[in-house]
């Protein structure tokens, strides 16, 4: 009997979802998810094209990337998920794109600016880029760096994991993350879409202004807040 089975289910339907979304190319991406009580998370395995992709194929790793169960080669990029997953506690899932907006300006080696409400309705500050990796990390155990870097430049910007769930890697591309693998995905998409507006943006206006602080205020408050009225509330 595969006891795993649930959590790899989870794992390939939110990389199926990654694929549905336009946010991958080929085998490029992959998304994750955790089961924290078990100490273990699921991760596509790399490069098996999404089109042949299966439940089982999931691969289970500890936190320390040590394969519990699967047959296949889990992505190259696991050693960073397990480094997040150990470090940051309350993370659920993650996502990882080569996603064309999002990596352009990562290759620019530019925080996103909150220019528009779109942006602010998911969070209150600028898109945070990541400085290119140092040469004594990339000459080192890569994948795993990755996770340092990552948290090296939240502790720089005084930024929580929980309040900004997305970051992007200098010359590399973003990494997402959420309560769980679907809000993982969720947030790749909406940085792609701010990526996106934000380029046009500076098109139009190369000197387009950042949101005021009022309306950044405003509109996360009114999702996020405590006094939240967007959406609604279904009783089961």
């Amino acid at each position: 009997m595969n006891t795993y089975k649930e959590l790899q289910r989870e794992c390939y339907e939110a990389n199926m979802q990654l694929d549905a979304l336009k946010l991958v190319v080929y085998t490029f991406g992959n998304v994750s998810t955790v089961d924290r009580d078990k100490g273990i998370f699921a991760i596509k395995p790399s490069g098996v094209p999404y089109d042949i992709l299966k439940p089982e194929d999931m691969v289970i790793l500890d936190f320390d990337a040590n394969v519990i169960e699967g047959r296949l080669r889990p992505s190259s990029d696991t050693k960073t998920h397990a480094y997040l997953y150990k470090n940051w506690e309350n993370i659920g899932g993650i996502s990882h794109t080569h996603a064309i907006y999002s990596v352009a300006w990562a290759q620019a080696q530019m925080d996103i600016p909150v220019f528009g409400t779109t942006h602010a309705d998911h969070l209150t500050t600028d898109i945070p880029c990541a400085p290119p990796m140092r040469d004594e990390l990339i000459e080192g155990n890569y994948e795993y760096n990755t996770g340092i870097q990552i948290l090296e430049c939240f502790k720089e910007k005084q930024l929580s994991p929980e309040e900004v769930e997305m970051v992007l890697i200098g010359n590399h591309g973003p990494f997402t993350w959420g309560k769980n693998a679907e809000k993982a995905v969720y947030n790749s998409k909406v940085l792609e879409t701010i990526a996106e507006m934000a380029y046009l943006t500076r098109q139009i206006n190369p000197d387009a202004e950042r949101l005021k602080d009022s309306l950044i205020k405003k509109h996360y408050e009114r999702k996020h807040g405590k006094n939240a009225y967007y959406g609604q509330e279904f009783k089961h």
